[in-house]
């Protein structure tokens, strides 16, 4: 906590508006990165909402971390898992109708404008495996109401949802414990 004799001061941006960050890149940390700007947001009071494109198959602590957050931010995990990885039973056409699901959540809870910050976990990753398409990212981008942030995380995202982006970050790895054979650890891995 903050030493009680240190001003703290709290900037105000003169002309608030929305950002479109990306999150992408190889390395591990990209939807932990996005959790991080939950806890950031509702230090400052903002609505969240979550929706997870790719997560659904194997539990993942910010699912019942998010539930300690209240009320200030849903979860919506519309996914059934990695899309052809880890041995995914399910058809690509299964996947394919669930991030359809997800894309129409993403545009009905944008229009709402009831959120201040909406993240869009793996999209990027739904991207490039065709379960939804550029026109209906790009149309999230265009719709989206100019004060609400949307964060859009996932490996190789689209060049075209890069350059539309305000800020755009790669999570690049240089080494993970799974290269010495270390299985994935609760709350650092899920």
């Amino acid at each position: 906590m903050q030493d009680k004799s240190i001003r703290i001061e709290k900037l105000v941006p003169k002309n608030p508006q929305g950002l479109v960050v990306v999150i992408t890149g190889d390395g591990k940390g990209k939807t932990t990165s996005a959790m991080g700007m939950v806890l950031r947001a509702c230090g400052h009071g903002l609505r969240v909402c979550i929706i997870q494109f790719m997560k659904g198959d194997l539990y993942s602590g910010e699912w019942d971390g998010v539930k300690r957050l209240g009320e200030q931010v849903e979860l919506h995990v519309t996914g059934k898992g990695f899309c052809g990885i880890r041995g995914n039973p399910y058809p690509w056409a299964e996947h394919r109708a669930n991030a359809q699901s997800a894309i129409s959540l993403a545009a009905e809870k944008l229009a709402s404008e009831a959120y201040d910050l909406v993240i869009l976990d793996e999209i990027n990753n739904a991207l490039k495996l065709k379960l939804v398409d550029l026109e209906q990212v790009l149309a999230l981008l265009d719709q989206r109401p100019i004060r609400i942030h949307l964060v859009l995380t996932g490996r190789s995202a689209h060049p075209e949802v890069i350059k539309r982006a305000d800020t755009v970050s790669e999570v690049r790895e240089i080494k993970h414990a799974y290269q010495k054979k270390i299985e994935p650890q609760p709350g650092i891995d899920y």
